[in-house]
């Protein structure tokens, strides 16, 4: 449903991928700080915990349908929220393989898969979306503490890094494309959180780093520039 016009002049953040794990506590998040959220599910996903998230915050949480992966899809979606402004847009998004998997034995279906998820889809998104974005607003992009190149000591998660040091190389560019641009940018680090993608022997707890990692977008607000961040608002070398 439409956001509730009492709520029109909130800041509202364009959330992409919001309906479980990172996406969805960060809606929550937001939700809570006071902000409206427009956050995308996939289509045929059927309801999901946004759903119930929009009936407890009504009038201030609206649900669109969205596959990164189909850009028609991302048109479409530019076409309905055509004439709207945010004041930030965040794409969440991520896949893996099985971590033990070197570039030598991954699948080409496989690779081809995670590096178009991960790092081609997001950046598409971004392109596309960017115009919605406010001249002060921030765009952020779900990157990963593993696409760091001078942090990998250890190897494994081989394809997964690659993505993701690919993601920060093209969201790079993007910035540089842009250097004018009044906006802030950001690749965000989530650390490793036990979620469906992190899995279980993760590190960090949903609530140990989405909450920080809300604070950090919002204190980057207003700075212009790209910025490679973790949860805790520490600079990731690149």
């Amino acid at each position: 449903m439409p956001l509730n016009s009492s709520y029109q002049n909130v800041p509202t953040i364009l959330l992409i991928a919001a309906s479980r794990g990172l996406g969805l506590a960060m809606a929550a998040e937001f939700l809570k700080k006071g902000w409206n959220v427009v956050g995308t599910v996939r289509e045929g996903s059927g309801r999901s915990k946004l759903h119930d998230l929009a009936d407890e915050f009504k009038g201030r949480l609206e649900i669109e349908q969205l596959d990164i992966c189909e850009q028609s899809q991302v048109a479409a979606l530019h076409e309905r929220l055509s004439g709207r402004t945010f004041e930030m847009l965040f794409v969440n998004a991520g896949i893996t393989n099985d971590e033990k998997d070197t570039i030598g034995d991954v699948t080409t279906d496989d690779f081809i898969r995670v590096m178009v998820t991960n790092s081609l889809c997001p950046m598409r998104v971004v392109e596309s979306l960017q115009d919605l974005v406010t001249a002060t607003g921030l765009i952020g992009v779900m990157s990963s503490g593993q696409g760091s190149v001078a942090n990998n000591l250890t190897g494994m998660h081989e394809v997964y890094r690659g993505s993701k040091a690919a993601l920060n190389q093209f969201m790079r560019s993007f910035a540089a494309r842009n250097a004018e641009s009044s906006r802030a940018m950001v690749l965000m680090a989530p650390g490793w959180v036990r979620t469906e993608l992190g899995g279980p022997a993760a590190h960090l707890s949903i609530e140990e780093s989405v909450p920080n990692l809300v604070n950090t977008l919002l204190k980057k607000q207003g700075n212009p520039g790209l910025e490679y961040l973790d949860y805790l608002d520490r600079t990731v070398p690149w």
